[in-house]
């Protein structure tokens, strides 16, 4: 028999969406607190239908922000904590919605991920966007793999400080890939969301939404060059091991500024790390 939606409910519905937290995020907390799947569908569909009056009090649903992943900056702390380890804010950057972060992880695990992950690599490809499948693109030269999520114990200790970082559902982040660029790799300035008007887009889409979030960790410096640059705003981050740089973007639009590359290696190596960060569950 499903479960009733209660006036409790509803109303809990309602709060959490007027601060913004979305649907999907609510579907998980909803689950975890022993909601069948079809009652805590129905009570969103419901609640959101009736989104213009419910809300009225506190905004309709288009007037509110969309929710993202992000550190809480609020008081403007010098560290984060990240569950296991307090994070270094380093750097802040209001839009595009840009954060560095150092300590993010030791000199032991960026060695760990490097070495597991070395034996794995092959040449990096792209999501292609015109059939929602993977191809070689000649802007991206490094060298890559992926892991599950949760494949290992070291995966699956990141993801778990990522999520208490970020403040984002463990399940809404794609796997974590490890990249190697060598020297003359680079990888061309892009945007990470996927373009709503190529054809594959909405195949892409059905496994998590679309992207609204990237954290990069850098788990080697090169000699010389590699920095992330963002063009639109003459930004360039060091790729110095065991930091990282975090942005988010609301909407898949070159308005939100987050076109951003890896600069060529000079000379010898640079290993990252990278996490996507879907608007739902990754699956």
């Amino acid at each position: 028999m499903t479960q009733p939606i209660s006036p409790e409910l509803r109303a809990w519905v309602v709060a959490q969406l007027a601060i913004g937290h979305s649907p999907p995020a609510l579907r998980i907390s909803m689950r975890d607190a022993g909601w069948q799947d079809d009652a805590a569908e129905a009570a969103l569909v419901e609640i959101q239908a009736l989104a213009g009056g419910v809300l009225g009090e506190v905004g309709s649903a288009d007037d509110m922000p969309k929710a993202l992943p992000g550190p809480n900056l609020e008081g403007s702390p010098l560290h984060v904590d990240a569950g296991d380890r307090q994070v270094q804010v380093m750097q802040t950057m209001r839009h595009p919605r840009v954060v560095v972060f150092g300590n993010l992880l030791s000199q032991e695990e960026c060695n760990e991920l490097i070495a597991i992950a070395r034996a794995r690599l092959v040449r990096s490809l792209t999501v292609e966007t015109q059939t929602g499948g993977e191809v070689m693109n000649v802007d991206r030269t490094s060298d890559g793999m992926f892991f599950e999520r949760g494949e290992n114990e070291i995966v699956a200790r990141l993801e778990r400080r990522i999520a208490k970082l970020l403040q984002w559902p463990l399940e809404f982040g794609e796997g974590l890939q490890v990249l190697r660029y060598s020297p003359g790799a680079q990888y061309r300035p892009h945007y990470d969301y996927f373009d709503p008007s190529e054809p594959g887009t909405p195949t892409i889409l059905r496994r998590g939404g679309q992207r609204v979030g990237t954290l990069l960790m850098y788990l080697q410096a090169p000699e010389q060059g590699g920095a992330t640059t963002f063009p639109d705003v003459g930004l360039e981050v060091a790729p110095l091991p065991g930091t990282g740089v975090f942005f988010s973007y609301d909407r898949p639009d070159p308005a939100t500024r987050t076109l951003h590359g890896g600069a060529p290696v000079l000379a010898g190596e640079k290993w990252v790390a990278t996490k996507w960060l879907r608007e739902r569950e990754f699956t």
